[in-house]
């Protein structure tokens, strides 16, 4: 095993804490920092909590720290169009074939439109139309349909006796969901996945040509198919308090000037940002409880002993929250200083790059009670997986609802199910999750 992540129980030895975070490279990291990058984040946040990257950037991996980021949107700005230039924007993406419309490379275009990477007030005009169409009332609407998905795909596992935790259950949900809000026909989602995969996978720190090129040509089919989808929903619109798509060209028609490609590149994020993260915090959750045997018991013997289905709910909640700081499905997020500035009595300069390590942070001990153990009891969870402030994730409530379902009703129906292989992880470190996990229902 590589010495940089090495199996280490905290405390550690400050020497050897600082020889951990020296060797970390966002650029060129280990295969087994990818499998378990916990014990490196322990030695940064002992060691050098603001540590200064290779290529000049800095890492920040406590909670408090993240925090006081996420607060001052003012000066931590989130608009990627100065980073993202280099690292997408370049030939031969940005020449035909390939380029947009606007003469840019289509990953590039994507990103630097999409709501989590903009400032206000693009930021505030854009969240405020996609909340319009994501409201309580919306999404408690949803779950009679989320349940009978949920329930259609155990039926088919309990057919075959098994199946693997992500190609058939957890990566399933969010895609068939993401599909019902923009209405896009049943014939129509098979690519969805995999243009997701490819799209997200291009934030990763470092890329091969191969994945570049996968990433690019992903948002240009997607495009394709969304100008197609566009114009028919225009044509016809659905009802705008359950299709998202109808609900943001009304918005734009209202006088909202969303314009076309906000529209399109929104309409790819809302997929890529809800498939994700939804995916990895049903497959991670399913598989820590297999990691964590005693944490599994308890939880089953909590839903099955539950007086009411609002404390079966309650019971849930919790259990969701503490898979999200546990094992965050998002890990690592990014900022750019505005202005020369302080974090905690920590100098940066204005341009500075900053990655805020969510992974770390939520396991900081200054936060949490014995933060390497998953504790599915755990109250007042302060985790950062959805992020923070003006930029907390528009989707929290829905993602927290599918969790619920989709992890209530397979244990629920499946209290036996153990995995047969183990399981295979994404190999991303700004996604934590796996791609495939096989399992046996008995």
């Amino acid at each position: 095993m590589n010495t940089l992540t090495a199996q280490i129980t905290p405390p550690m030895s400050a020497d050897r804490a600082h020889e951990i975070a020296q060797a970390l490279d966002l650029r060129a990291l280990p295969r087994d920092f990818l499998d378990n990058p916990y014990p490196v984040y322990a030695a940064l946040r002992q060691s050098e909590p603001f540590k200064r990257m290779p290529d000049g950037s800095y890492f920040f991996t406590r909670h408090a720290d993240l925090v006081a980021v996420y607060r001052d949107a003012k000066v931590f700005s989130s608009d990627k169009q100065v980073e993202f230039g280099p690292k997408y924007n370049h030939a031969p993406f940005n020449q035909p074939p390939y380029a947009t419309a606007n003469g840019q490379a289509p990953l590039f275009e994507h990103h630097t439109h999409s709501l989590v990477f903009n400032d206000a007030p693009r930021h505030t005009r854009v969240r405020h139309l996609i909340m319009g169409a994501l409201t309580r009332r919306a999404i408690e609407a949803m779950e009679p349909g989320l349940v009978q998905l949920v329930d259609s795909l155990l039926d088919k596992i309990e057919a075959q006796g098994g199946g693997d935790l992500i190609e058939d259950f957890a990566s399933a949900i969010p895609v068939e969901i993401i599909g019902n809000l923009l209405d896009v026909p049943h014939a129509d989602r098979e690519p969805l996945r995999g243009w997701s995969l490819a799209i997200l996978g291009a934030l990763e720190p470092s890329l091969t040509p191969d994945q570049e090129a996968l990433g690019n040509r992903s948002v240009s089919e997607f495009l394709t198919y969304l100008r197609e989808l566009v114009a028919k929903r225009r044509r016809q619109p659905s009802d705008p308090e359950q299709d998202v798509l109808t609900c943001l060209i009304q918005g734009e028609e209202n006088g909202d000037a969303f314009s076309e490609v906000e529209l399109l590149q929104n309409c790819v994020f809302l997929l890529n940002a809800g498939h994700e993260t939804t995916t990895n915090l049903i497959g991670n959750a399913l598989i820590s409880l297999q990691e964590w045997p005693e944490q599994r018991k308890q939880l089953q013997a909590d839903l099955k002993q539950a007086a009411s289905d609002e404390v079966r709910e309650q019971c849930l909640s919790l259990a969701v929250d503490e898979f999200l700081r546990f094992e965050s499905s998002n890990q690592l997020g990014n900022r750019r200083a505005l202005q020369d500035t302080q974090v905690n009595g920590m100098d940066l300069p204005a341009g500075a790059l900053v990655t805020l390590c969510i992974g770390a942070a939520n396991r900081d001990p200054y936060i949490y009670d014995k933060p390497e153990q998953l504790n599915l009891r755990r109250t007042g969870n302060k985790h950062l997986a959805f992020g923070f402030g003006v930029h907390q994730c528009a989707g929290l409530s829905l993602a927290r609802l599918e969790g619920r379902v989709a992890i209530g009703r397979f244990l629920q129906r499946f209290p036996n199910y153990q995995l047969t292989q183990a399981p295979q992880r994404g190999g991303r470190a700004r996604f934590r999750g796996f791609l495939h996990a096989p399992f046996s229902i008995r």
